[in-house]
């Protein structure tokens, strides 16, 4: 492992947030927030899902809009070196209900470092993770923090990385899930207590926080191996790999 990645590693914020609809239901929403839901589940609806209401449509996709989402999990993994040397990795999670005091926890963290050291990291972060925290922030009146603003930045100024674009080697055209790259780098998947799809009705029916937060866990422990398969390097030893809420 040269001394060139290993600066690189101590620099990184591997990350994965978990979201939900929000409020829990169609119903719940202000009327003027169903009426632009409606228009936004009129260009949803394929042909799976003909039949399928707006308010359907708004538990089961609703999550991935962070006008129409909010997000309840932020896990967060870094790498570090051993006292044998070898390389090792530390996962933590926040969750919570509220939000706004989620937020600026995360918030917290990451304005703990420099920005111009700080290299933010998640799986198709660049289109989901990065821009839906971004977006959230404003909406619950929270300052951006540097480490995530990009306006008006050259591309060499902005310190993120996404394992998903880093597997595309300028592709453009397809979607490669975490799951599916997990399978092919032989690294164990975080699908084991639920999957990606269930988020909602884990949070809202099954009251699951903490299963969520798992399993959020659980991802960013795949996406740090599967960045280092991508950069050549030996994966972390199961051993070496410490999670903590």
């Amino acid at each position: 492992m040269t001394a060139e990645f290993r600066k690189k590693a101590r620099s990184l914020l591997l990350l994965d947030i978990e979201t939900v609809c929000s409020p829990g239901t169609y119903h719940e929403l202000p009327e003027r927030l169903q009426s632009l839901w409606d228009k936004k589940a009129a260009s949803l609806i394929r042909k799976e899902d003909q039949g399928a209401s707006p308010a359907d449509l708004f538990y089961e996709k609703g999550a991935i809009y962070a006008e129409f989402g909010k997000v309840v999990c932020i896990a967060f993994g870094a790498f570090f070196w051993n006292e044998k040397e070898e390389i090792s990795y530390k996962v933590r999670s926040f969750q919570g209900h509220d939000e706004a005091v989620l937020l600026q926890e995360f918030k917290a963290l990451i304005e703990k470092y420099a920005p111009e050291e700080l290299i933010l990291c998640a799986h198709n972060g660049k289109e989901f993770d990065f821009p839906y925290l971004c977006r959230r922030m404003l909406i619950n009146d929270i300052s951006i923090p540097k480490a995530l603003q990009i306006a008006g930045k050259k591309p060499w100024e902005v310190h993120h990385q996404d394992t998903m674009e880093l597997w595309k080697f300028g592709d453009y055209k397809s979607y490669t899930s975490l799951d599916l790259l997990a399978a092919v780098f032989d690294i164990p998947g975080s699908k084991v207590e639920m999957s990606g799809d269930q988020v909602s009705n884990v949070y809202y029916q099954e009251k699951g926080l903490e299963k969520i937060s798992r399993y959020c866990r659980e991802d960013v422990v795949v996406l740090g191996q599967i960045y280092l398969r991508l950069h050549n390097m030996p994966l972390v030893l199961p051993s070496n790999i410490s999670r903590h809420d």
